[in-house]
């Protein structure tokens, strides 16, 4: 039987190693072309959406100690993080974000001091289609909790309860029913983008975890590859094994 080497077993290590770690080097190619050829803007879905309009504040508004009162009236008592004017459906409102589990935010009306619940299906939609540049059909709605949405929803790190209203096309415009803000537009080019950025961070449940363990193990492997192709390069060489050997 022929004897075997150290060449023969750097060049099946390499070969293996290459084959196994050279489908993943495809994928975070086919990845990085794929983010460096397409525009931003689009992934987002920033070109089918309006500019918003201006506040208009030639108006008479009550004070945000009075709209901070009035939530403190319903039983919040928690720490105010921010207060802010906000428009939704061409009404200006008092948006106060408190430190609560169940509920993030609330909104008063700045004119006449009323407070108002989770925004409804019909006014999601009619949120949503205001946001978009060019009319569109709705297709489905769909009411998103915490219970109801995976860490790996296209709707990720956003305020939850959100209407999703997605249109015919596919987009679909994603809606806070506490304060009625657009919190994503996610059209099939950002999924194909979410798609390669999973494959591309290799962490498969949640999208955004670089610091994930098979990520780490496919870097070693990675690193582990090319220098068997080096050392390959350099046993192989008449030259360096003349110098060296």
């Amino acid at each position: 039987m022929k004897r075997r080497n150290y060449k023969f077993y750097i060049r099946k290590t390499h070969r293996y190693l290459g084959i196994f770690i050279g489908i993943q080097f495809l994928l975070w190619t086919l990845g990085g072309l794929y983010f460096s050829w397409t525009n931003i803007k689009e992934i987002r879905g920033e070109h089918l959406r309006s500019k918003k309009a201006e506040i208009n504040f030639d108006r008479d508004f009550i004070s945000p100690t009075r709209a901070i009162k009035t939530i403190r009236a319903f039983g919040f008592d928690e720490k105010i993080k921010s207060v802010k004017l906000t428009e939704v459906d061409n009404v200006i409102y008092y948006e106060i974000e408190v430190d609560a589990k169940k509920r993030r935010f609330s909104l008063i009306n700045a004119i006449d001091g009323r407070a108002i619940d989770n925004f409804g299906e019909e006014a999601a939609k009619k949120i949503a289609s205001d946001a978009l540049i060019k009319p569109l059909k709705v297709k489905e709605t769909q009411y998103l909790t915490k219970k109801n949405v995976s860490s790996h929803h296209e709707y990720r790190e956003k305020p939850l309860p959100a209407w999703a209203v997605t249109y015919e096309n596919n987009l679909t415009v994603y809606v806070s029913a506490e304060n009625g803000q657009i919190g994503a537009f996610r059209t099939d080019k950002w999924r194909v983008f979410d798609l390669l950025w999973m494959l591309h961070t290799m962490d498969f449940y949640g999208r955004d975890d670089i610091n994930n363990y098979i990520l780490r193990a496919f870097s070693i492997l990675g690193i582990l590859t090319i220098l068997s192709g080096f050392i390959l390069f350099f046993v192989s060489s008449r030259f360096f094994r003349r110098i060296f050997l």
